[in-house]
C-alpha cells in the first residue's frame, strides 16, 4: 500500500510539473514568435547624413574652388597680350608722346604741364619684359576699376629695355588714350604719365 501511496504521490507531482512546464511553454514560444515575426521582413536602413568630417571637407573644396575662379577671372580681367613684334610710329625727336587719333591733342600740354595728377604710380626697375607687361596691365585695370584717369610709370634713366619698349606696349592698349613725359615732380625722363579711359559711373553701376 505504501508503494501505491508514492506511485501517486509521484504521478501527481509529475502530472503538475507537466502542466507548469505547458504553462511557460508558450509563453516562451510567443516571445520567441514576436521577435521573429517583428524581424522579418526589416531592412537596415541606409544613411542619408554625410558625416561631419567628410562635411567640412566638402565645404572647404567648394570654398577653394570658389576662391580659384574669382582669382582666374580676375587674372583674364587684368590680362592684355602686348606684343614685343609691334612698333608704333613715334616721334624720334623731343619728349616721349603719344595721342590716340579720336583724342584732342591739346591733352598732351596739358600731361606736359602737370595738368593731370597720377593718382596711381607703378616702378618697373628690375622687371624682365614679361614681367613688365603684367604689370602694365594690371595697372591699367586696377585704375579703371578705380575711375583713376592718369597713371604715372617708371621706366627709368639711360636707353634701358624697357624704357624703349614702354611707349609701344602702351600705345596698344584700347584704354591708352595718351601719354606724355613726365614733369619733373612725377620722374621727367624716368617716367610716363599716363592718360586713361575709364568707365562713366552710370556704366560701372
Amino acid at each position: 500500500m505504501r508503494v501505491r501511496f508514492e506511485m501517486r504521490v509521484f504521478k501527481k507531482e509529475l502530472k503538475a510539473f507537466k502542466k507548469q512546464q505547458n504553462v511557460n511553454k508558450p509563453a516562451e514560444d510567443e516571445e520567441t514568435f514576436s521577435f521573429a515575426d517583428a524581424m522579418q521582413g526589416v531592412k537596415p536602413l541606409s544613411q542619408d547624413k554625410v558625416e561631419p568630417d567628410r562635411q567640412v571637407e566638402l565645404f572647404n573644396k567648394k570654398q577653394q574652388s570658389s576662391i580659384k575662379n574669382i582669382k582666374h577671372s580676375k587674372q583674364l580681367a587684368a590680362s592684355f597680350n602686348f606684343s614685343d613684334m609691334y612698333q608704333a610710329s613715334l616721334p624720334q625727336e623731343g619728349p616721349m608722346r603719344y595721342c590716340r587719333s579720336d583724342v584732342p591733342t591739346h591733352v598732351l600740354k596739358q600731361l606736359r604741364r602737370g595738368d593731370f595728377s597720377p593718382e596711381i604710380h607703378l616702378d618697373l626697375h628690375g622687371l624682365t619684359r614679361e614681367m613688365a607687361k603684367e604689370e602694365i596691365a594690371a595697372l591699367i585695370y586696377a585704375a579703371r576699376k578705380d575711375l583713376i584717369d592718369c597713371a604715372c610709370i617708371m621706366h627709368g634713366f639711360g636707353q634701358g629695355v624697357l624704357k624703349a619698349a614702354l611707349p609701344h606696349y602702351l600705345v596698344q592698349h584700347p584704354h591708352v588714350k595718351a601719354f606724355h613725359q613726365a614733369p619733373l615732380e612725377y620722374g621727367g625722363k624716368a617716367a610716363l604719365l599716363v592718360l586713361l579711359e575709364v568707365p562713366s559711373i552710370s556704366d560701372k553701376q
